[in-house]
């Protein structure tokens, strides 16, 4: 599903308007494929570095029938805030206290809701604004289009849209893989694959290093600054 008719631009360069309608077509989709599947899968692999081959905004969407394990979690973030990096009226962003990858997110509602297409209109604006702040946060940590893995996880749909689903919480989860610059990443590889991860930093330090970036795009920031040089 493509974002955007430009191929040169990202979701932190759209507009929140341009963003919102993303949204609208993630639930519009979610809904008509998920009246036949039980599980509707919406992820976006942005950035060469993390498998993407084509350039053009984009995401995808995968219908299967079978059903992964989810986990509920966030209560106890939002009264902590210490790995909390972003919040509005209706949404939280943080970082997991089981974060292993470096810059790792978790992107909750603050109410109870099980799919996309149960987000009110408010809390789909709000869903915009705050995708938008995440990933100019993003941008601005390397000032670069910064590459990542997202995926929404939400109630099973198909045979189990007239069940009790009350148990299942929609989230979101990014996993960027850069680390320390544009160029250095993180590799899961050998004793990480093996036995367990090892954290180059603390999900504590990743929240507040997102914390403290501006939320303005350093493409629009360098934009505005005046010209420097040139005679009288």
């Amino acid at each position: 599903m493509c974002f955007h008719p430009w191929s040169d631009i990202t979701l932190p360069l759209m507009s929140s308007e341009e963003v919102r309608a993303v949204i609208d077509k993630w639930a519009e989709i979610n809904t008509d494929l998920g009246a036949a599947y039980p599980w509707v899968q919406i992820f976006e692999n942005k950035g060469a570095m993390m498998g993407c081959s084509n350039p053009h905004p984009h995401c995808q969407i995968w219908a299967s029938n079978f059903l992964p394990k989810l986990l509920e979690y966030g209560r106890l973030e939002e009264e902590r805030k210490e790995r909390l990096v972003l919040s509005n009226e209706h949404w939280l962003v943080l970082v997991p206290y089981w974060a292993v990858w470096p810059f790792q997110t978790l992107l909750l509602p603050r109410r109870h809701v099980a799919r996309l297409q149960d987000l009110s209109h408010e809390e789909r604006d709000s869903l915009a604004s705050i995708m938008k702040r995440l990933l100019c946060k993003y941008d601005n940590l390397f000032e670069i289009s910064f590459p990542y893995s997202m995926g929404w996880h939400g109630a099973p749909t198909g045979c189990h849209l007239s069940e009790d689903c009350s148990h299942w919480q929609l989230h979101a989860h990014y996993y960027p893989p850069l680390l320390r610059s544009a160029s250095v990443r993180k590799f899961m590889v050998g004793y990480e694959m093996l036995a367990q991860a090892q954290r180059d930093l603390t999900a504590e330090q990743a929240a507040e290093r997102l914390r403290n970036l501006p939320e303005e795009h350093y493409k629009l920031r360098k934009s505005e600054e005046p010209p420097t040089g040139g005679g009288e």
